[in-house]
């Protein structure tokens, strides 16, 4: 039998839980794929499955060979589109997540022109501050800040997430001067409670590195509700550029601490290793590092 055949036929059965349930995926029949499974157990010499009149499940080997079977099946797929996709057109439904807001206030602006050059493309966009799954939540490409953790994904680096520093004129005027970092310690400091800016703020200057504990009386795992309490003179705010560019541009805010800068987060678009570059993915990400690359 085609062993290639026989391997795609297994890692169906076992993502789907029964030979019945691969062979209405993949319209054959149940006893062709339990052929085909017993034809590679032939084959290794060793069993893959163990079965029963009610339920099925993998043995030590066959846990170990489906999850090597099943990367070399998306090695397959991929190197088989590689020709398609060169000259496909992108079309399809792209699933995107990002961060509150970068999502709201950089990405959300940019999408009707992407939208605009790939009319046959359509896209799911959800927004959180949380890490969330690329393979497990089926998402094509995630747009996430920070460091990142050696998970298999792959990641293309755009601009740096910068930070600022700023308050309302009034707040300023109530207050303290705030003329050092360490001088926040004695000032209303809005935390953001998805990171470690929820603590502390850290900061690069005259006299190297600083970190500085804060605390404040608002907190909030978003950087919206923290702008309104920011204009509002509730406190002062270490917000990323693109929420309070509107407001400094504006006066309702100023720029505090010149001589300091918060240290830049990386910022990447990530997606998963075994998902295959389709045209639309690819687009996509050309598009993002076009608009948000260094």
């Amino acid at each position: 039998m085609d062993r290639f055949a026989s391997m795609t036929l297994f890692v169906k059965a076992v993502e789907l839980g029964s030979f019945s349930a691969a062979a209405e995926a993949l319209s054959t029949s149940p006893q062709l794929v339990g052929k085909h499974v017993r034809a590679l157990e032939d084959h290794l010499g060793v069993r893959l499955l163990n079965r029963t009149t009610r339920r099925q499940s993998m043995t030590d080997f066959g846990r170990g060979y489906y999850e090597r079977a099943k990367h070399i099946l998306a090695q397959v797929e991929t190197a088989e589109g590689l020709a398609e996709e060169t000259k496909s057109v992108p079309t399809g439904r792209l699933r995107i997540n990002a961060p509150v807001s970068f999502g709201m206030h950089s990405l959300s602006p940019c999408l009707p022109e992407y939208l605009k050059a790939h009319p046959q493309i359509s896209i799911e966009l959800t927004l959180s501050n949380r890490a969330v799954d690329v393979v497990d939540e089926g998402y094509d490409a995630v747009f996430r800040t920070g460091e990142l953790a050696d998970s298999g994904l792959i990641a293309r680096a755009l601009a740096p997430y910068r930070l600022v520093l700023c308050a309302a004129p009034a707040y300023l005027q109530a207050h303290s001067a705030i003329t050092h970092p360490l001088d926040l310690q004695q000032h209303e400091c809005l935390g953001f409670s998805h990171t470690e800016l929820r603590t502390h703020w850290t900061f690069d200057g005259p006299d190297g590195r600083i970190v500085v504990p804060i605390s404040g009386r608002v907190m909030a795992d978003h950087g919206e509700p923290l702008l309104s309490a920011a204009v509002a003179g509730v406190g002062v705010l270490l917000q990323p550029s693109e929420v309070v560019t509107k407001a400094l541009a504006s006066g309702e805010l100023v720029g505090i601490l010149s001589a300091y800068h918060p240290p830049t987060r990386p910022l990447n678009v990530i997606y998963a290793h075994d998902r295959r570059v389709t045209a639309k993915l690819r687009s996509f990400l050309d598009f993002a590092v076009a608009k948000f690359g260094r």
